[in-house]
């Protein structure tokens, strides 16, 4: 049986068309993925996120587990301040990607909804010393607020002053009456917020963020609209772009790989190597130079012998072309190389770009 979030209701009243998504009924999409990744480019959208897992870890040794768990230095973090980073395997293959906060009274986990209990699972196998773990993902609702009016309908429904939350960092506050925790955060390229919140409050929390968007003709957007934002920004999707096949550094994820961390991290010989050798593939950037749209698992291909595979390809409504991610042979990495894709038995040109495909989003790096 599929679960359903603290806004199933909502969602279903505001007639999405539900799927199965990391076992969960979402919505993907209400009346059309295009109008609503335009909203969030445009305006304001609210996704239901809160499928994501969200762990709490405590304890005299939780920065030291932390690290050596997670591949960016989370002794770096000040309070209040977040961090996106990876959980890596022996071999360098990804467990996850995630975002660590570093709150007053513990570290703060959110993790992919998919990848939830295999994390807590990964992560429970390998604590030590002084750390406990919570996973609160029932009790706490997530709702990610994205586009350039999210802070003018945030602030309306806030008890704090929203403007000094740089990007990155997040706040304790009350959010419509109900305490919570806001983050200048998303999966958009967009200027946003995401919010937790207990479960019960959801509906309240729900009610209050349409209200005070509605001047801004806030509405809901799906799973779809998601993927098409993520992909205009070369965001790694996981299960697709990354997973234990891969590893941070041919996935371009060096930014959150600290190598550096004297103690080290799970993976962190290997990725070391694969650092100083050089990675024999790396993930790009293609655009589609007709109306072909690229699939998962499409050939790519050079001079027409195989040098690649497409992850993740879809329609960029922003562009209004088609937008693919995909790995290739380093040496075929450069910005401007022509290849093609084979598209069920068709070839079709595209272009290596750099990322990310859109350039115009409002999020706000500090």
């Amino acid at each position: 049986m599929l679960k359903l979030t603290p806004f199933h209701d909502r969602h279903v009243a505001a007639g999405g068309k539900m799927v199965d998504f990391a076992g969960y009924d979402l919505p993907v999409q209400f009346h059309g993925i295009i109008p609503e990744h335009t909203r969030v480019r445009s305006t304001v959208g609210v996704f239901d996120v809160s499928h994501m897992g969200r762990i709490e870890v405590r304890g005299k040794d939780a920065l030291a587990f932390i690290n050596r768990m997670t591949t960016n230095d989370a002794g770096k973090l000040a309070e209040y301040q977040a961090q996106y980073s990876v959980l890596c395997y022996p071999d360098g293959g990804i467990v996850d990607d995630l975002v660590v906060y570093r709150l007053p009274d513990c570290y703060f986990l959110v993790v992919n909804g998919a990848n939830n209990e295999k994390d807590t699972a990964w992560l429970r196998e390998h604590l030590s010393g002084d750390v406990r773990m919570d996973n609160i993902t029932d009790t706490q609702a997530q709702l990610a607020i994205q586009g350039p009016k999210a802070e003018a309908v945030m602030q309306k429904i806030c008890s704090i002053p929203l403007a000094p939350i740089g990007f990155y960092w997040a706040a304790h506050c009350e959010i419509a009456g109900v305490k919570g925790l806001v983050s200048r955060t998303g999966y958009t390229g967009e200027d946003g917020f995401e919010a937790y919140f207990p479960a019960a409050s959801a509906s309240r929390v729900w009610d209050a963020i349409f209200a005070a968007g509605k001047e801004f003709d806030i509405e809901p957007i799906g799973l779809g609209a998601r993927d098409t934002l993520r992909m205009e920004m070369k965001m790694a999707l996981y299960g697709n772009d990354i997973d234990k096949t891969t590893n941070p550094i041919e996935a371009g994820l060096s930014w959150v790989v600290a190598l550096d961390k004297p103690e080290g991290f799970t993976g962190s010989d290997i990725l070391k190597r694969v650092e100083e050798e050089k990675p024999t593939r790396r993930l790009v950037c293609l655009e589609m130079q007709d109306r072909s749209i690229a699939r998962p698992h499409y050939q790519i291909l050079a001079q027409g012998q195989p040098v690649g595979t497409v992850t993740s390809g879809t329609l960029s409504p922003s562009l209004n072309k088609g937008i693919a991610l995909g790995y290739v042979k380093r040496q075929l990495t450069k910005a401007g190389t022509e290849v093609e894709i084979d598209i069920r038995g068709r070839r079709a040109a595209a272009l290596i770009v750099k990322p990310p495909f859109y350039k115009n989003g409002s999020h706000r790096p500090n």
